[in-house]
């Protein structure tokens, strides 16, 4: 649709979630093939890449720079760092879909008193973030290995931001895209809390993705990043660009960020969700399909490859 194109000024591709051909040039430092994804760990100095094979094509998840572990080489992960303009407070910060960990980390590294979770269904990828992506555990920096629904629906703690980034190929888990789950994500917010959520806009599950966060969430805010689009959710009343650009400047100063919350702020884009010009009309909002108790005994059968 040309005024989505002209709004978000979406590209056809993304670094993060690009596909290209399964060979590569890069050397490749390790695979293996986990019960949920064929994962490849590639080397072209001073850059490792975390990468999924889906379908014949390579999806890469993460990029880490071994000569910077403060560095956020793929653009969208840089905007994902922008709630921390929105949240009210920040004592707790919870990640679900964990990769190579460098959102995390970073966060992780800049916010040292903030405890930073992350959630990730494959022990592979756990491995290999361990491995070759400078990941370890620490006091107030903790992975559990777990699938994200079922960790917060098993969960009573809330957090001032949840970012969720969980991708298998080209597309999120339908389990993390439902109405019902953003339900228990708000449950898991604190006085004041915001969401995120990377959404790739090429497929065609991005306007109906929209519109089910939005009929939890009643304030959306876009930051078009590379070819993604990171999605803030939040409740209560619109946060006006002067009160963010306050807040923006006092945690840009208070934690010393490498990339500016103030600078981010002049991406923000704001879009009519009800007018059907940038969001298709007949979009639908996705529900799960199961009973709960249904919902909760098909995810893990569903996260696992197809054979």
């Amino acid at each position: 649709m040309l005024i989505r194109s002209v709004i978000f000024g979406m590209l056809a591709s993304a670094l993060l979630a690009s596909a290209a051909p399964a060979q590569d040039t890069r050397n490749l430092l390790e695979s293996k093939e986990s019960l949920y994804n064929n994962i490849y760990v590639y080397e072209q100095p001073p850059y490792r890449s975390m990468t999924f094979g889906h379908n014949r094509r390579i999806y890469t998840e993460s990029v880490y720079n071994t000569r910077d572990e403060r560095d956020l080489p793929v653009d969208y992960t840089r905007f994902m760092t922008a709630t921390l303009m929105y949240a009210k407070d920040v004592h707790s910060i919870l990640e679900i879909g964990f990769g190579g960990g460098r959102t995390a980390w970073y966060l992780h590294k800049f916010l040292p008193d903030t405890q930073v979770t992350s959630v990730e269904l494959d022990p592979t990828v756990l491995e290999f973030a361990k491995k070759y992506f400078g990941i370890k555990e620490e006091p107030k920096f903790h992975v559990a290995n777990r699938d994200g629904r079922l960790f917060l629906q098993e969960s009573k703690e809330k957090y001032d931001i949840i970012l969720i980034d969980a991708y298998r190929g080209p597309f999120v888990p339908f389990h993390l895209l439902t109405k019902e789950f953003y339900t228990i994500v708000k449950d898991h917010l604190a006085d004041g809390g915001v969401v995120a959520q990377n959404v790739e806009p090429s497929t065609m599950l991005f306007d109906s993705a929209v519109k089910t966060i939005n009929a939890v969430f009643p304030q959306l805010d876009f930051y078009r990043a590379d070819g993604n689009i990171v999605t803030v959710g939040y409740g209560g009343d619109e946060r006006k660009a002067e009160d963010l650009a306050g807040l923006a400047e006092a945690r840009d100063k208070a934690y010393g960020l490498r990339y500016s919350l103030k600078d981010m702020l002049a991406e923000r884009r704001r879009i009519d969700i009800n007018a059907g010009q940038v969001i298709a009309a007949d979009a639908k909002v996705l529900t799960d399909d199961f009973a709960p108790v249904e919902t909760l005994k098909n995810i893990e059968r569903h996260n696992r490859k197809m054979p």
